[in-house]
């Protein structure tokens, strides 16, 4: 199993309505993701790494939202 690290980008392995996502906490086996569309705790065992093309889309987003609103997302 993976450990998910913060700064991790991961997938939802059951569903994809979150979107991709980027670990932003931990706590014990529960991640703290904020995927595209929502922010979630998610169990370990329930995320994937994100591919190539999932984080790019992460990263894409994040850096519109800093643009836009600023601040660390």
């Amino acid at each position: 199993m993976e450990a998910h690290d913060v700064g991790t980008y991961v997938v939802h392995t059951g569903t994809d309505v979150y979107g991709p996502g980027k670990v932003i906490g931990t706590d014990g086996d529960w991640r703290r993701v904020r995927f595209v569309y929502f922010v979630a705790s998610v169990a370990v065992g329930d995320l994937r790494a994100a591919s190539a093309r999932e984080e790019e889309e992460v990263c894409a987003w994040l850096m519109e939202k800093a643009a836009r609103h600023g601040g660390n997302w």
